[in-house]
């Protein structure tokens, strides 16, 4: 189709709209103080540190490093040292090559406890702080349903059972440890001697 023989597009009146009675007219806001900007830079700072992305990194880094930590703890007491290096039973080899062989698996489990540890609490402070969010609520239950979806999602690899069991096991377990966290019956003692 050529565009020799086309006719002429026709334009459209453009309408113009008297402007809207109930949209409100306000005066421009005065320029802001330096105490109110420093006032505005903390509170969205502290939003920021406040929300459920940072509050599941924090959490997850902290379990990464005392996952890291606790399993250097207990892997210095382990008794089950590597039994030897290419055939060779680990105590007839110098020094050097038996803390070698030493660090190197007890650096292994490090990572894997570490990131164990960060994976669960990442998971679990996000999930936490979001049914929090939802539910408007701080109360035990929020806990208890965080730690039962944390624990089907970290055993959901493994089967609907052990989805379910880990359920039950992280819920029950993040429920007695928020009771015990939330408990009223006990109140701190006044002075050194009650």
């Amino acid at each position: 189709m050529s565009s020799s023989n086309s006719e002429p597009v026709p334009s459209i009146p453009q309408a113009s709209f008297p402007p809207l009675p109930f949209i409100p007219r306000f005066p421009p806001r005065p320029p802001m103080t330096e105490e109110e900007i420093m006032m505005r830079q903390m509170q969205y700072g502290e939003e920021f540190w406040k929300s459920c992305p940072m509050k599941s990194v924090m959490a997850g880094v902290a379990g990464f490093v005392l996952g890291g930590a606790f399993s250097l703890l207990m892997g210095s007491m382990a008794y089950d040292v590597p039994v030897g290096l290419g055939g060779r039973p680990l105590s007839n080899l110098p020094l050097k090559e038996q803390m070698r062989a030493q660090f190197k698996d007890l650096g292994g489990k490090m990572w894997g406890s570490a990131k164990s540890f960060g994976k669960i609490g990442g998971i679990f402070a996000g999930v936490e702080c979001s049914i929090e969010a939802l539910r408007a609520k701080n109360d035990i239950w929020n806990g208890i349903a965080a730690g039962c979806l944390t624990g089907g999602a970290l055993a959901i690899k493994s089967g609907p059972q052990a989805a379910l069991s880990g359920c039950a096991a992280f819920a029950a377990f993040s429920g007695a440890v928020d009771l015990y966290m939330r408990r009223e019956d006990c109140p701190p003692p006044g002075t050194d001697e009650d």
